[in-house]
C-alpha cells in the first residue's frame, strides 16, 4: 500500500507600503509593519494557533504513526520572531516530537533561481542555517518558491547537497505516469517528490465549495479515495498552503474536524503509513527519469509563470529588481541589501497580476490592493527611491575612494620628497 506525505508550506510576506511619488527621496521606510503585524495575529489565531495544536496532538495520540513536513519561509520567521515568538515555540514542540521534517527554500519567497544563481545560494543558505539553529534539522529536501521546477534547478540544488526536490504532478508533464512514484531529476541523482493535485485540491480549494459534486467532503470518503491508488502507485504527496486550514477554509466549513478524522481513517488500513519528504527520498527508488524543461509551478491552471511574470508590469520589475544586484553587494550595507531581498519576494509581482478568468478569484482573495495596477505605480515608487539611494551611495563611495587616493598621493610625495632632500653635513 502506497505511504501518505502530508507537507505544508507556511508563509507570510512581508508587505509594503502605499509608496506615492512624493515619499521618493523623504523616506527609506518601505515595508508597512502596522499591516504586517495584523494580518499575521490575524491568520495566528485563525490557523498557525488552532492547526499547531491539532497536529501536536495528533502525532502524540498516533503514537508518533502521523507525520508531516513544513517549509517555512524566512519572512514568516522574521515576522513571527519580532511581533509572536510563541509560533516559533509551536513549531519547535512540533520539530521535538521527531515526527516533523522541515525543508529548505530560498530565504525571501522569491524567484531567485531565475536570475541569479549566486543570490539563490546565498537565501537557500541562509534559510538552512537560520531551520538548523531554530529546529535543531539541517535541510536535506528542497522546495522552490511556489514549487517552480525546471530541470537546471537540480544542477543549482546539488550544489548545497539536497537529495530531493519538490514539484508539481502536472499532467502535461507526466503524461501517462503517475505521480504517485517517486522519480529523478533528468541531470542529478535527486529524487523528484510529485504532488498529486487532484487530491491535494480537493482539500485546499474544494472543501468548501457547495457547488462540487462531492461535497461535503468527509473525512471517511477522502480516505476511500486515498486507499484506492494501492496497486498504482507507491507514494501519495498532498501538498499545500498551510493557511488551508483556518483561513483559505474557515473553522465553519468543518476543516478541523475534517483533519481531525483523517489520519485515523487512512491509518485503519494497515498496509497504509504517513511519512516525512526526507523518508520518502530514502525509503522509495525512483522508477525513472523526469524532464521539466521549462519552469512548472503549482499556480492557476496554466501551472507556469505567469501568475507572476505574465505581464510587462511584472517582468519589468522584477528584472530592474535583480539588475541592481551588482550595485548593491558592492555598497555592502546590511540594511540597503535587506530592502533588496525583502522587494524580491514572488507576492510582490503576484500582486501585479492582471489574469482575470478561470482562476480570477485567487487572484483577487490574495491581492492586497484594488487593482493590479496601484501594486505596480506603489512598488515602482519604491524601485525609483531605491535605485537613488544606492546611486547616491555608490557616488559617496567613489568620493571617498578619490579622497583617499589623494590622500596615499600626498603622504607618497612627502616620503619621496623627504628622501630626495640633501643631508645637511655637521661640523665637530
Amino acid at each position: 500500500m502506497p505511504s501518505v506525505c502530508l507537507y505544508f508550506h507556511v508563509h507570510q510576506p512581508i508587505r509594503v507600503k502605499k509608496f506615492g511619488v512624493l515619499d521618493i527621496g523623504r523616506s527609506e521606510d518601505y515595508f508597512d509593519d502596522r499591516h504586517n503585524k495584523t494580518i499575521l495575529d490575524k491568520v495566528a489565531s485563525k490557523c498557525y494557533e488552532p492547526t499547531n495544536r491539532l497536529l501536536l496532538d495528533l502525532i502524540k495520540r498516533h503514537d508518533g504513526k502521523f507525520k508531516i513536513s513544513y517549509s517555512i519561509t524566512g519572512t514568516f520567521i522574521d515576522q513571527a520572531k519580532a511581533w509572536r515568538p510563541d509560533l516559533i515555540k509551536s513549531f519547535q514542540n512540533l520539530a521535538k516530537t521527531g515526527c516533523v521534517e522541515f525543508l529548505g527554500e530560498t530565504y525571501y519567497h522569491s524567484l531567485t533561481s531565475l536570475y541569479s544563481e549566486q543570490e539563490f545560494y546565498d537565501q537557500v543558505t541562509k534559510h538552512m542555517d537560520t531551520i538548523e539553529e531554530l529546529f535543531g534539522q539541517r535541510p536535506t529536501v528542497f522546495r522552490n518558491t511556489e514549487l517552480v521546477y525546471f530541470d537546471h534547478l537540480a544542477n543549482l540544488i546539488s550544489e548545497l547537497g539536497f537529495k530531493a526536490v519538490l514539484a508539481e504532478g502536472w499532467d502535461k508533464v507526466l503524461h501517462w505516469r503517475s505521480p504517485n512514484f517517486v522519480y529523478e531529476t533528468n541531470d542529478q541523482p535527486i529524487k523528484l517528490l510529485l504532488k498529486n493535485y487532484k487530491l491535494s485540491d480537493d482539500v485546499a480549494f474544494r472543501f468548501s465549495n457547495k457547488g462540487w459534486e462531492e461535497w461535503p467532503l468527509t473525512a471517511e470518503k477522502f480516505a476511500q479515495w486515498v486507499h484506492a491508488v494501492n496497486g498504482s502507485g507507491e507514494v501519495i504527496n498532498l501538498f499545500m498552503d498551510y493557511e488551508t486550514f483556518g483561513e483559505h477554509q474557515w473553522e465553519d466549513t468543518g476543516i478541523f474536524n475534517f483533519m481531525d478524522k483523517v489520519p485515523d481513517e487512512i491509518l485503519k488500513h494497515p498496509d497504509m503509513d504517513f511519512i516525512t519528504v526526507g523518508e520518502e527520498a530514502d525509503r522509495y527508488p525512483a522508477v525513472g527519469k523526469l524532464s521539466m524543461p521549462y519552469p512548472v509551478s503549482w499556480a492557476d491552471t496554466e501551472r507556469d509563470l505567469s501568475a507572476w511574470l505574465g505581464n510587462d508590469m511584472q517582468s519589468g520589475t522584477i528584472r530592474a529588481l535583480y539588475d541592481l544586484e551588482e550595485k548593491v553587494k558592492k555598497i555592502g550595507d546590511k540594511k540597503m541589501i535587506e530592502d533588496w531581498r525583502r522587494l524580491q519576494t514572488s507576492d510582490n509581482f503576484y500582486y501585479m497580476c492582471t489574469k482575470w478568468f478561470s482562476d480570477g478569484d485567487v487572484h483577487k482573495y490574495f491581492n492586497a490592493y484594488d487593482r493590479p495596477h496601484d501594486a505596480y505605480i506603489y512598488f515602482t515608487n519604491i524601485l525609483v527611491d531605491f535605485v537613488h539611494r544606492v546611486e547616491e551611495k555608490l557616488a559617496e563611495m567613489e568620493e571617498n575612494f578619490a579622497h583617499e587616493v589623494e590622500q596615499q598621493k600626498d603622504g607618497l610625495e612627502k616620503v619621496l620628497h623627504g628622501l630626495m632632500k640633501p643631508e645637511k653635513v655637521g661640523v665637530e
